[in-house]
């Protein structure tokens, strides 16, 4: 008896040791796994889900007419959306229904669980010829989305046939149709709510990696306030409402742009995720108008040695051919490729805009078309980088800074630079902060950067008519008055303007604005180098890219010295602007 209560403590002991090695060696896997940051960006289709109707099931529940076919006839199958169960249920299968073939090789398949009757009845043994051979199975809510018919009604117990109650409803009658993070978009895709992975399998994402998800910018928001897993503690116990156009930035049923602070604030999410937690990459999700503008600007903002894969959609989630759902599955497989790294480790691609197996530089990815794959590479001197097989490939590698390289990344950037005030011709240097005490960008100090363009066949040639420059020469007056940082960039054939034009650009300069010539959109044109203007030459970037370069140089370098009188200034008063305009070069030639 002693020999045996012995041999169970012992075998006690040895299973307790098991299972603790079994602990830590879960705990070693799980931190072995690779963590990757999502960041959802404005109006980003890949966020976006196609209206939720109700369903035929439901209308004919509430005695309500069905959907029909334009031509009147019955529907041949109510849509299905993805829901949740509430309580497991057990249901039948009909076996041999998951392809038309299945039943043409019986003979590979085990025997079924059961079979039903004509009456619906489940029996374990077959009744009758006719009965059916089916799979028994309860699904469970744990389990997680499945495809459901849609049951929801309006309050006022009509169905739902849009986004809205009604086809012009403001607001407050329309639900929002953007997720507010990125979360149930990639459990769908893990679901398979949209379709399998090439194996036939499901967890195409979680199975690879674990994932943050951030709303630095996002499509959606609460309103009511925000979702208990997603409220922050303000130790008032106060709810947090947030606002359309403010806290959030959809595109229907009721669009709103993002602001100008809002770059400050992706760049700020971005960068303080990016520096607290050991992450393999980032994604940066966005509408696929804009997505390539940003992916540039946290190509120069963020200060970070890993990758960031920014994914647009051309289609919204939940209808036919989706392709965001394919993007983020190829991101995945870029970041954890490691094809972007040195002999460091360190990446040395800098931010990409992935879409449709091809991998852009950030710097000269564009949309062209809308459509999936409508994308290009403007600057006529290359821009896709590689694509994503498998393997991923690079072919060429970016030679500008980027991210941890860039000259004027968040942790380059000064405290505060000077920048310029007056009106009627009198400009002074005032003190612009740029970043607060913690070092995050401030919303405020955000310059403004607008455009100007060459046109053929203008009005006036005469050097001398710089007064008909009137968009210029009021931008100017305004900035002065609002904008103590602001910049203008010229789009030019080949980054070449008509006297006028150019005249009232110097104007803007020695005012202390500085201007960047570039190409006009369509062109792909170098911009010749002249050190004697007063402009910086832009290079062969794209306008919309120079001007968020210009933007993030601004904060770098702050304003131009400007001059007594702009309208006519010194030869020195012009050396003074020639050199600050050469800091700026330096960044344009080399970003």
């Amino acid at each position: 008896m002693v020999g045996q209560a012995a041999m169970n403590k012992n075998l006690t002991i040895l299973l307790g040791l098991y299972l603790l090695s079994c602990a830590y060696l879960s705990a070693a896997l799980a931190q072995d796994r690779p963590r990757i940051a999502v960041f959802s960006g404005p109006n980003a289709t890949i966020q976006n889900s196609v209206p939720l109707v109700s369903s035929n099931k439901a209308r004919a529940k509430e005695g309500l007419p069905l959907l029909v076919n334009p031509d009147g006839s019955p529907i041949r199958f109510d849509h299905l959306a993805p829901q949740r169960l509430a309580a497991s249920v057990e249901v039948l299968i009909e076996q041999f229904t998951g392809h038309p073939l299945e039943n043409d090789a019986p003979q590979l398949y085990g025997p079924p669980d059961g079979y039903v009757g004509i009456g619906g009845t489940f029996y374990a043994t077959r009744q009758s010829p006719g009965d059916k051979p089916v799979y028994r199975v309860t699904l469970r809510p744990e389990d997680g989305l499945y495809l459901l018919p849609y049951m929801a009604m309006q309050a006022n117990g009509s169905p739902w046939d849009g986004s809205c109650a009604l086809g012009d409803a403001p607001p407050e009658r329309c639900r929002q149709s953007f997720y507010p993070d990125a979360s149930r978009a990639f459990e769908e895709i893990d679901r398979g709510v949209n379709g399998r992975n090439g194996r036939g399998t499901a967890n195409p994402l979680s199975s690879r990696a674990d994932f943050d998800f951030y709303r630095a910018v996002p499509p959606g928001g609460y309103t009511q306030g925000l979702a208990e897993e997603k409220r922050t503690d303000t130790g008032d116990g106060a709810i947090s409402l947030e606002i359309l156009g403010e806290d959030f930035f959809p595109y229907e049923p009721h669009g709103r742009d993002p602001r100008l602070q809002d770059l400050a604030r992706a760049a700020n999410v971005v960068q303080e995720a990016l520096a607290g937690e050991d992450y393999a990459g980032a994604m940066w999700l966005e509408s696929s108008f804009t997505v390539a503008e940003t992916a540039y600007w946290l190509n120069l903002l963020i200060d970070t040695q890993i990758p960031i894969s920014a994914n647009s959609s051309q289609r919204v989630r939940g209808i036919i051919s989706n392709d965001g759902d394919r993007n983020l599955i190829d991101s995945l497989d870029y970041i954890l490729s490691k094809a972007w790294a040195d002999d460091e480790g360190k990446d040395r691609i800098g931010t990409v805009l992935l879409q449709a197996e091809q991998i852009f530089a950030s710097r000269q990815a564009a949309k062209d078309d809308a459509r999936p794959g409508g994308y290009l590479a403007l600057g006529g001197h290359g821009g896709i980088l590689g694509t994503v097989g498998p393997p991923v490939t690079f072919w060429f590698e970016p030679t500008t800074r980027h991210t941890w390289q860039s000259a004027v990344n968040l942790s380059q950037l000064p405290v505060s630079v000077p920048g310029v005030q007056g009106s009627n011709g009198r400009v002074e240097t005032v003190e612009v902060r740029v970043k607060d005490g913690e070092g995050f960008l401030l919303g405020q100090a955000i310059p403004k950067v607008t455009m100007v363009r060459y046109n053929r066949y203008s009005r006036d040639s005469d050097p001398a008519r710089v007064e008909e420059e009137v968009e210029v020469l009021a931008r100017v007056e305004k900035n002065l008055s609002d904008s103590p940082l602001s910049g203008l960039v010229a789009e030019g054939l080949g980054g070449i303007i008509y006297d006028p034009l150019r005249n009232a650009l110097d104007i803007a300069s020695l005012s202390g604005i500085p201007v960047v010539r570039v190409s006009r959109g369509d062109e792909s044109v170098m911009v010749d180098i002249n050190p004697s203007d007063l402009s910086i030459e832009g290079n062969n970037l794209s306008p919309i890219k120079a001007r968020l370069l210009l933007t993030a140089t601004l904060m770098k370098f702050g304003a131009l010295p400007p001059a007594a009188d702009p309208r006519s200034p010194t030869e020195g008063e012009k050396q003074r602007v020639r050199d600050k305009i050469h800091l700026y070069q330096e960044v344009f030639n080399t970003h």
